[in-house]
């Protein structure tokens, strides 16, 4: 699918994002729209991962009027740097106006992973990534979630959750998150 031919519409045909190389080399910009349909186009994205100091993980439910992976269980959040932005930049980003979570309540926020992966949603799209995988540790867990973002939050036992999924099978995780936490050694 073509810029041109891309659904005016919705609100992704407004977006661009950092289409990369398998080394996450940058190579320009595509319509975020055209890198989520068709055969895609590979692009740069990151998930964190927030613990409070119990070693819990904070998951967040993608809003249902999300394109992709709507209603699925996620890390704390995910999403694309625009150009220009770090990783860690975008993260605090996207912490503040998914969860109203602000730098002040976290440290250490790092990029612990990275990884590529190219999964299929539905006959809605797919997510083809160099996916970076950032952690901190939340000393103030106060949330203040944003409906139009985020469906619902919960705190789990992630150690219990990394050794167990299939516990937790009923909550649909997003594909990302499920290889992020598989890849951790961080903890």
């Amino acid at each position: 699918m073509s810029s041109d031919a891309v659904d005016e519409t919705h609100e992704n045909a407004r977006q661009e994002v950092i289409a990369v190389d398998a080394d996450d080399n940058e190579e320009g910009l595509v319509n975020r729209l055209d890198a989520h349909t068709g055969d895609g186009v590979r692009h740069r994205a990151f998930t964190a991962l927030l613990f409070d100091e119990d070693g819990r993980i904070l998951l967040a439910q993608r809003a249902a009027n999300k394109r992709l992976w709507d209603t699925h269980w996620d890390g704390t959040v995910a999403s694309h740097p625009v150009e220009g932005q770090t990783q860690v930049e975008a993260t605090e980003e996207r912490l503040e106006e998914e969860l109203g979570i602000d730098p002040s309540q976290y440290q250490n926020l790092r990029v612990t992973d990275r990884f590529e992966y190219k999964r299929y949603y539905e006959n809605a799209g797919l997510e083809w990534e160099v996916c970076a995988v950032l952690q901190a540790t939340l000393h103030d867990t106060s949330l203040e979630p944003n409906p139009e973002e985020v469906d619902g939050v919960m705190w789990v036992p992630y150690e219990r959750l990394r050794e167990h999924p299939e516990y937790y099978r009923q909550l649909r995780l997003c594909p990302w998150f499920e290889i992020a936490m598989r890849r951790d050694e961080e903890r």
